[in-house]
């Protein structure tokens, strides 16, 4: 069956990049949220996602990151810690709490699959072929234990990160971050990026694409992100995490994508015997 499409209007392991102050933008005050509370929903993201394995900024740097006082930033880490999602000790800092293991693993209600997955997978393809990309960041990197199990590698393994922002018609769309094993990036590189879709680049290696397991929620931008795309810190994206395996169900691409809402639209139809099609096109005044 034929579904509607994916409609774009316009990856776990190595710990995401940490704030770049130099890239530190001002919180929305459009937003209808008070100002510590920006920061809480921020800081509250990154550490669902593993960062701070070292402990948090102090509140003069965190200050000045998220550009406001340290009265607002410590009132959002006092919520976090009320919480119980971090522990503050005087002459210790701030660190992370230990969280209980999350359950339910690769089953949890967030995942999709589609049954179709390799058409959506080559939908993506055509649809980037639109975009223009910079590539932001590309070198070899190791794997931890964590992106080491993701991948199916052996902890410490070259892995190759890139680093893309992706715009329409110079309007920055998407900022996505993607993991690959070196093995099998020895046919291209960080120029390649800029004219083709790491997926076509693959296949052009000779892999061969099989299915991809998605999962999609929400994240705010952190001040990097923000800086990147546009928007302003805390602003809500729509946030994509794609593993990606070959044709024998090996791991080739694991792919975190942060997409701007206001271009991208995610959108299906399942028919009554859980069939699924899916596919993305970009919105039509972005063009024409």
């Amino acid at each position: 069956m034929n579904t509607g499409p994916i409609h774009s209007r316009a990856a776990t392991g190595e710990p995401p990049e940490p704030l770049d102050q130099r890239a530190a933008a001002p919180m929305a005050d459009s937003l209808p949220l008070p100002k510590y509370h920006r920061v809480y929903l921020v800081l509250l993201e990154q550490l669902r996602e593993g960062r701070f394995a070292d402990g948090l900024p102090s509140e003069l740097m965190l200050g000045k990151q998220f550009g406001t006082s340290r009265i607002t930033v410590r009132h959002a880490l006092k919520r976090l810690a009320s919480e119980g999602l971090i522990i503050r000790e005087a002459g210790r800092g701030t660190r992370p709490a230990p969280q209980p293991a999350a359950a339910g693993g690769e089953d949890h209600v967030k995942q999709a699959q589609s049954s179709r997955l390799t058409g959506l997978l080559g939908n993506i393809v055509d649809v980037s072929l639109r975009t223009e990309v910079d590539v932001l960041e590309w070198r070899t990197i190791h794997a931890s234990e964590a992106m080491a199990e993701v991948l199916q590698a052996t902890p410490g393994a070259k892995l190759k990160k890139a680093v893309r922002r992706r715009s329409l018609q110079g309007t920055p769309m998407s900022y996505i971050t993607t993991y690959v094993p070196d093995a099998l990036v020895s046919n291209f590189g960080r120029r390649d990026l800029t004219h083709k879709p790491m997926l076509r680049l693959l296949q052009e290696s000779g892999v061969e694409l099989g299915r991809a397991r998605q999962t999609i929620s929400a994240r705010q931008a952190d001040a990097v992100v923000a800086s990147a795309l546009g928007v302003e810190i805390g602003t809500a994206l729509l946030a994509v995490q794609r593993l990606v395996f070959d044709a024998s169900e090996r791991p080739v691409q694991l792919l975190h994508g942060l997409y701007r809402p206001d271009l991208y639209e995610y959108r299906m139809e399942i028919s009554q015997v859980g069939d699924v099609d899916a596919q993305i096109l970009v919105k039509a005044n972005l063009s024409d």
